[in-house]
């Protein structure tokens, strides 16, 4: 091991105390940039900026990930930083070296059939109250692609306060729920046939949870008048609802546990595979920027991509070719 690599390595684990295992981490980092620079023909004191970009290239091409990449270069930064401190190079090669952006992941959306199953799912087992309760909360969440937080902070009816402190509502009559989203920025949803049912059958019962009210008087509280209030009258909050939503995606048999987002991105993609609107699917969810959104044509082109897979007789590798006589 180069002695400058040493030294630098003891320093890490004594001064920074740093666990064992990220001194390893670190060991391993170093040990790579001595091999690149050996092979180079370059000391380690005289690596400049062009060298490191180059073995990014090389690392990246290799199939290393961005992260992994990130992580090395952090580990090579922090090294030449040490060297110069101790006055042993005039300037650190890694500054203003970036690893190779790491694509955002996909949101997770269900299949179309999937989320119908889970929407349609009754779990007769359950307390009626709390059956009717969580299916309102699934046709609003994937219906209307809501967020968990505006789905919380929906009231049963409109009101001033609810207005006031930032609180969303539903119209039953007008088929329209109202929510305040990100920012502040207030919108209007359209409730479809299902949505409705589901809030008709569940707002007989909503009034058996202790206090709850079905109009705005003064001196009420803020869960009086909750859309999805629990069994006490506290206003659902948000973990109660990914509770609540794992357990009955895993009930209608779903292999994966569902989250509310991953309702709220169905809802985008379906909506656009079935309508290719881009900018309505946007105010739907209530995004400020359309760059936001963009990544739901991405969900669409890989459902496209699946059904061509699928479906086309020139797809597939070795399709189509004549048979050798």
């Amino acid at each position: 091991m180069d002695e400058r690599v040493a030294r630098y390595l003891d320093h890490v684990r004594f001064e920074k105390r740093l666990a064992e295992r990220t001194t390893t981490l670190y060991a391993l980092d170093l040990q790579k940039l001595t091999d690149l620079a050996q092979a180079a023909n370059v000391d380690l004191a005289q690596v400049q900026t062009l060298h490191v970009r180059r073995w990014v290239a090389q690392m990246h091409s290799g199939g290393r990930t961005g992260r992994g990449i990130a992580l090395i270069l952090s580990g090579w930064r922090g090294f030449y930083h040490w060297l110069a401190r101790e006055s042993l190079i005039s300037h650190n090669p890694v500054e203003g070296v970036r690893a190779p952006k790491v694509a955002k992941p996909l949101p997770k959306a269900l299949g179309v059939d999937e989320a119908v199953q889970l929407a349609e799912h009754t779990e007769e087992a359950d307390d009626p109250w709390l059956e009717a309760r969580d299916a309102a909360m699934v046709e609003l969440l994937y219906g209307c692609g809501l967020r968990v937080a505006e789905l919380t902070g929906l009231d049963v009816v409109a009101s001033t306060e609810a207005s006031n402190k930032g609180r969303g509502w539903i119209d039953l009559q007008g088929a329209e729920v109202m929510v305040q989203g990100k920012g502040g920025k207030r919108r209007t949803v359209p409730l479809g046939q299902a949505a409705i049912k589901a809030l008709e059958n569940w707002l007989p019962l909503r009034s058996q949870a202790m206090g709850m009210m079905t109009q705005s008087v003064p001196g009420l509280s803020d869960a009086a008048l909750a859309l999805f209030p629990g069994k006490h009258g506290t206003r659902l909050t948000a973990q109660s609802v990914w509770q609540r939503l794992k357990r009955r995606s895993l009930l209608a048999g779903l292999a994966t546990p569902v989250h509310p987002h991953m309702l709220r991105h169905s809802f985008a993609s379906h909506v656009l595979q079935s309508s290719s609107d881009l900018r309505a699917v946007q105010e739907l969810l209530g995004h400020a920027n359309i760059s936001t959104t963009q990544v739901y044509t991405r969900l669409d082109f890989q459902h496209l991509a699946k059904a061509y897979d699928a479906a086309h007789p020139r797809a597939k590798r070795g399709t189509g070719k004549a048979e050798k006589k």
